[in-house]
């Protein structure tokens, strides 16, 4: 048995209100990835297409104000 499905077995024997402390724990665990991701790939200009994609769409007239 997998160490992931090991632990799959784990989490469905938790009462519920651990179950949703786990819950809230992976969710924060995984913005904070999602975040640091976001942050490797704008240092490396990885979305710097974006920038010049709204700076076009600007000089267009075209970009949309949030």
């Amino acid at each position: 048995m997998s160490k992931v499905d090991e632990l799959k077995t784990e989490i469905e024997r938790l009462p519920q209100e651990e179950f949703t402390e786990l819950i809230r724990w992976v969710s924060e665990k995984d913005r904070e990835r999602w975040d640091e991701e976001i942050e490797a790939d704008s240092e490396a200009g990885k979305l710097d297409f974006l920038m010049r994609e709204a700076l076009q769409e600007k000089a267009k007239g075209t970009l949309k104000e949030l």
